[in-house]
């Protein structure tokens, strides 16, 4: 006669089995949680030094020294449009703006720093600025 059903040994298995994966596999779920909210802040981040970047390029020829701030103020709208500030609340920026060996080309550092736990995360661009000729008609 065939045996129906399960012994207790076997349950007994599958449930210390079950009980051992659970924790590994949740652990891997937080673990992934906070892979995309760095992703998402290195993100972030990037796409606001990139402003800074191109705020400093389009200036007549921008001045040498340096400037700081957050991004709590006004933001251009595509960076705020599906959300409120509060998610740029958390970055920091700092330009500056250097002379090099040509007075004409000035050197523009830009870093973004946000805080993760207890270190400072940060993402940096740099990129040069030209003095336009002036053009004689």
């Amino acid at each position: 006669m065939a045996q129906r059903g399960f012994i207790l040994l076997e349950i007994m298995v599958a449930v210390v089995i079950l009980a051992m994966t659970l924790p590994i596999l949740l652990g891997l779920r937080n673990r992934d949680v906070e892979i995309i909210s760095h992703a998402r802040a290195m993100s972030t981040a990037t796409a606001l030094a990139h402003v800074k970047l191109v705020e400093a390029s389009i200036q007549d020829f921008p001045l040498v020294g340096e400037q700081g701030g957050d991004f709590t103020a006004a933001q251009p709208e595509n960076l705020n449009s599906h959300e409120g500030l509060g998610h740029l609340s958390g970055f920091r920026w700092t330009r500056r703006v250097m002379p090099t060996s040509s007075n004409s080309i000035r050197e523009i550092h830009v870093r973004v720093s946000w805080l993760r736990g207890d270190d400072e995360e940060a993402v940096e661009m740099s990129s040069y600025a030209f003095l336009e000729p002036n053009s004689k008609s």
